[in-house]
């Protein structure tokens, strides 16, 4: 079975792997008897994404990206375990749609020429200034 973590985006459960584990940080008694926290592993070597998406989704997901090629998202925002593992699918969606969406190609600009003839009075003005605070020649 798939699992839909946005809309119409479905993985292979197999290639999703949750464990649950203690939260770190404080919250008292409950913190260290409930497994709440949430660490979503994700294999990018998953036939549903094409050789330019893994490339990308391996840049984007920076130190999350293991040796081995999963991509691990520890969720331990919210208290409960069901809203961490819904954070979590959520983290994923947002890197893996954000590694689908090709990004705009730069095209160069040039200076208009308003801007160059403005540059230009500029540098005479601040010529003329300088010129000002010159001595003034014997001629």
């Amino acid at each position: 079975m798939d699992v839909e973590i946005a809309p119409g985006l479905f993985l292979p459960e197999a290639d999703v792997v949750l464990e649950f584990i203690r939260s770190p940080g404080p919250g008292g008694q409950n913190v260290n008897k409930v497994a709440s926290a949430v660490q979503l592993r994700f294999n990018t070597a998953c036939e549903r994404l094409d050789d330019w998406t893994r490339q990308r989704l391996a840049t984007l997901a920076g130190r999350r990206l293991t040796k081995d090629g999963w991509i691990v998202i520890a969720a331990h925002r919210l208290r409960t375990q069901e809203g961490n593992r819904r954070d979590a699918y959520d983290r994923l969606a947002e890197l893996l749609i954000a590694a689908r969406e090709r990004p705009k190609t730069r095209r160069p600009t040039r200076p208009t020429r308003g801007s160059k003839e403005r540059r230009l009075e500029g540098k005479r003005q601040r010529t003329e200034t300088k010129s000002m605070r010159r001595r003034p020649s014997d001629d």
